[in-house]
């Protein structure tokens, strides 16, 4: 069996001269307050274990992560119907692309870019009022966590919401088109609270538990989603869930995962357990720049890429 403690002990002690690599995302006046010199790793196994290294236990924001919550409500609630709004292919060009979104004629390229995720959140928002949605967003990712602690950072939605002119753009972008039917202001109240969520990497994992064990979560019982649907949520986040270094990660790691401009990622090892990692500095592309070198040092020492060892 292998010494999952160790393995997370040495990958921190390697890393510790390198903390404060990357840049933080400063264009969210609030994430840019976050010390950079952090980093935490949490696995969390299909046989109920939590192992972990480093700042594990503080929460930090876990921004795009949040998609992959909002993604298997909505599939909840229109199952393979949602595919005629967002599609299922890599994107190649920026998380935010305004231009990608005109030639597209307003149907998003995946449910993980920000224009995908927003039209995500507009399904969801469907008989609701806004404030209902983000509730029921915020209980479903207690119930997957099994965690009634964690909660949405107002400061981080305000922030967002402050700033978010980007988001503004493609939203009405696709309303345009006829992808959105709620009012934008309404979808983007619900975009900017999700992506404002606040969890510890060992919640994180946690709640991904569901992802690694074909749609249950194997420490409380509960269903999720079905063994296909959870699969197909996996196969997704291999291939779009790192925007446009979704390749490089696949190459280079070779699990299922989702990233967030926060500095965390959430990995999945199919049959094993679920990962996530949060690191603040981010590389060019988005993607926690430690995050990403820790889950590489991971699949080598542990053989758990799904390409095989």
């Amino acid at each position: 069996m292998t010494d999952l403690q160790a393995i997370l002990d040495s990958i921190y002690t390697e890393l510790l001269p390198r903390l404060g690599e990357g840049k933080v995302a400063d264009y969210i006046p609030e994430l840019a307050k976050v010390d950079p010199h952090q980093f935490g790793m949490a696995i969390a196994t299909v046989d109920g274990n939590v192992r972990s290294v480093g700042n594990a236990d503080i929460p930090f924001s876990i921004q795009s992560i949040s998609k992959v919550f909002m993604l298997t409500l909505a599939l909840g609630k229109v199952g393979e119907g949602l595919w005629k709004r967002v599609g299922r292919e890599p994107s190649g060009t920026a998380f935010n692309s305004i231009v990608q979104l005109e030639r597209e004629e307003g149907i998003p390229r995946n449910p993980f870019i920000n224009a995908g995720a927003i039209a995500v959140s507009d399904v969801v928002l469907s008989g609701h009022a806004p404030r209902e949605a983000i509730g029921e967003f915020l209980r479903f990712v207690r119930y997957v966590a099994d965690d009634e602690s964690i909660t949405i950072d107002d400061r981080v939605a305000r922030s967002e919401t402050q700033t978010g002119f980007r988001n503004v753009a493609l939203a009405n972008f696709m309303r345009a088109y006829g992808n959105l039917d709620h009012p934008v202001e309404h979808v983007l109240g619900v975009y900017f609270h999700q992506c404002a969520l606040s969890m510890s990497c060992e919640q994180l994992a946690r709640a991904g538990l569901y992802l690694a064990a074909r749609g249950s979560n194997p420490t409380t019982g509960h269903s999720v989603v079905s063994p296909k649907r959870a699969r197909r949520i996996n196969a997704l986040m291999l291939t779009c869930g790192h925007y446009d270094g979704s390749g490089d990660f696949a190459y280079r790691v070779g699990l299922p995962g989702k990233s967030g401009v926060g500095g965390g990622i959430l990995a999945v090892a199919p049959g094993i357990g679920s990962i996530a990692v949060w690191s603040p500095g981010l590389n060019k592309v988005g993607n926690s720049q430690l995050g990403a070198v820790a889950l590489e040092m991971l699949a080598v020492r542990t053989g758990w890429s799904v390409f095989g060892d």
